[in-house]
């Protein structure tokens, strides 16, 4: 027996693992398992370096030479989201905010500090109730962002746009579990903005119905008029390792983390023991590029806030 041969199965496995988070990251699966486990892909694609270095510490080359294609492979599906998209900067320069409230959980007050100190003209909101809505207004958002278009509920189906810029054409898209808003910002220099507020219903109550309103949402913002700029901002319930999710990018909508090559930002949970391990907030650009998108904590939440610098394209004369 040549040394190092009764550990081989540890790299091996670290490998396997890394290649299972490669194949879940293009995975278009609706089997639940499969779809959760690929929140954690990052995480087990990791596992791959780790399998390289032990098979090079071994001098088992062929082993080194599969576990570098994995890891290869993983930085690829994630180099994206650290390398900023070229662009031009020099557009009408927007800040939005998209915050899950967890209810009326959420520290009303914080949240308005939040959009006060960073100078925020687009709020969309998720986990909306009545409650949160008379203690925003009352912490003064409605002052901050006079301009509203709300859908609240009881439970997790409220949704809300706030806006600085006044808002007409707001719809309510009917035939889904949770509230799906948009409405038209008029702003200055940009025209006209669409904006929306989204929810898809969360894989764990039934991942055929989760990935039905993923694509149901692409199909609404493929509709969106290819003239204006447009902001979403939402819970999407999936990560930028779903395929599903991705699909909705492959059209004239980006995500604004990958547009300012803002790197791995998780948002949720919060309210663990742990810190956060996924990122499910998101916010998508079209008719324009996020410069620079941070994660904000919200006292009450069990989400962290998303703040991006958007540059719209300056409206046609």
């Amino acid at each position: 027996m040549r040394p190092g041969t009764a550990h081989e199965p540890q790299p091996w496995i670290a490998t396997l693992t890394g290649a299972a988070g490669v194949a879940l990251h293009f995975s278009q699966s609706w089997w639940r398992m499969l779809v959760l486990a690929a929140s954690g892909a990052p995480y087990l694609m990791s596992s791959a370096f780790v399998g390289a270095v032990a098979f090079v510490a071994m001098r088992h080359w062929s082993g080194a030479g599969v576990a570098i294609v994995v890891v290869a492979t993983a930085i690829w599906t994630q180099a994206p989201l650290y390398f900023s998209r070229s662009g031009d900067d020099n557009g009408h320069a927007v800040i939005a905010m998209q915050a899950n409230l967890l209810f009326d959980g959420a520290d009303p007050q914080a949240l308005v500090d939040q959009v006060r100190a960073r100078n925020i003209a687009v709020l969309t909101v998720n986990e909306l109730t009545p409650a949160a809505v008379e203690d925003l207004g009352r912490a003064g958002l409605d002052q901050l962002l006079p301009h509203r278009y709300l859908s609240p509920g009881r439970t997790a189906a409220g949704t809300g746009i706030w806006s600085s810029y006044p808002l007409t054409e707001t719809v309510e898209y009917d035939g889904f579990v949770l509230n799906q808003l948009s409405a038209t910002a008029s702003i200055p220099g940009a025209g006209p903005v669409t904006v929306y507020a989204f929810h898809p219903v969360p894989p764990v109550f039934g991942t055929q119905v989760w990935a039905d309103e993923l694509s149901r949402l692409r199909e609404i913002l493929d509709r969106s008029p290819s003239s204006r700029p447009a902001i979403v901002g939402g819970d999407f319930n999936a990560t930028y390792d779903h395929a599903q999710y991705r699909t909705m990018l492959s059209g004239r909508f980006g995500d604004a983390v990958e547009q300012a090559g803002a790197g791995h930002l998780v948002t949720y949970p919060t309210d663990k023991r742990w810190p956060p391990l996924v990122g499910i907030d998101h916010i998508l650009v079209a008719g324009g590029r996020a410069v620079a998108v941070e994660t904000v904590g919200l006292p009450g939440a069990d989400h962290r806030a998303l703040v991006a610098q958007v540059c719209l394209d300056r409206e046609r004369q």
